[in-house]
């Protein structure tokens, strides 16, 4: 083990991060009374150029008018790219008028270290100047070649960065991939074209503290296209995916949370490592398997994973 080691910089439990426009109020409210366990109010790709101002103004009153925290909801705004004219005010203007409320920024697009660097600059300043109390994280989507290019280095940048999500539709399309469905796979490849990818994000935010998130599966009539595109991001180590549509939330808790059988699994692992160590053994059989110290971090993982759940049941 490497003297060095990045703890969690921030721990959520995100499951389900569902995508709602914020130039529409209605859906935004639904959003609010979902299952979903993040809710962003986007600003970017989903709103047209023509609707941009208003869903900032959208977002700032839905964001103080509902109750979120009641709703045990993390809250989430997309900005527009740093390319645009729109993101400045979208970042001093929701920050400014809603940032007690707001709990993460996602930032599209991002292909350098200095992307995040500048989005941070601008909230300490604004957080300073308005006396808020709490930090507001950062959430960056990997979204294109430069991202992915600089993935590591941008995990690897001191900051407030505390998740990944990877934005397949846009990957796609600055690849000039041939797709069939967003996110979904396609026959002609020998197996998940989106592995390599995946598996290099999720690396990154490993090694530094960072949460991994899959982003969307835009075939949302397809519930076991998205149900196994889940599972095999729960495979990698990712922590949860987007859902575009309602009916995808509870397909995505379903697959992010441990099964009763993964929770008693863990339990036990823990039981017989104890009883092993008693013995001064540093491994132990369990069910005509091996375990060991691996074995029981992976355990913890899982039992962690279900507190968290238990005590938002309670």
């Amino acid at each position: 083990m490497s003297h060095t080691v990045h703890g969690m910089r921030a721990t959520r439990l995100q499951r389900s991060t569902l995508a709602v426009p914020a130039s529409n109020p209605s859906m935004v409210e639904k959003a609010a009374e979902s299952n979903a366990d993040v809710v962003f109010l986007d600003l970017e790709d989903a709103v047209a150029p023509n609707d941009k101002e208003q869903a900032r103004k959208n977002a700032i009153q839905l964001l103080n008018d509902i109750d979120w925290k009641a709703k045990n909801k993390i809250t989430s705004v997309r900005i527009n790219g740093l390319d645009t004219h729109y993101m400045y005010r979208d970042v001093v203007d929701v920050v400014e008028q809603a940032g007690a409320k707001l709990d993460v920024i996602l930032i599209p697009k991002v292909g350098l270290p200095q992307d995040v660097y500048m989005v941070e600059a601008m909230l300490n300043q604004i957080e300073m100047a308005m006396g808020l109390n709490k930090k507001i994280g950062i959430e960056a989507l990997i979204e294109t070649p430069l991202g992915m290019a600089n993935v590591e280095a941008i995990a690897a940048a001191p900051s407030r960065l505390e998740a990944m999500h990877f934005g397949v539709a846009d990957y796609a399309a600055f690849h000039k991939a041939r797709t069939v469905n967003i996110g979904g796979l396609n026959p002609n490849y020998p197996g998940d074209q989106w592995h390599a990818a995946l598996s290099r994000m999720t690396t990154a935010c490993r090694a530094y503290g960072i949460r991994p998130i899959d982003g969307p599966f835009g075939d949302f009539s397809d519930p076991d296209g998205f149900r196994d595109a889940c599972k095999r991001g729960a495979a990698l180590g990712i922590e949860g995916k987007w859902a575009i549509h309602p009916s995808q939330i509870d397909l995505a808790n379903d697959e992010y949370s441990p099964t009763e059988a993964e929770v008693e699994r863990a339990q036990k692992i823990l039981v017989a490592l104890e009883e092993a160590a008693a013995q001064g053994k540093g491994a132990a059989s369990l069910d005509g398997k091996m375990i060991d110290a691996a074995s029981e971090k992976m355990a913890k993982n899982v039992l962690a994973v279900q507190e968290v759940l238990k005590a938002r049941a309670a």
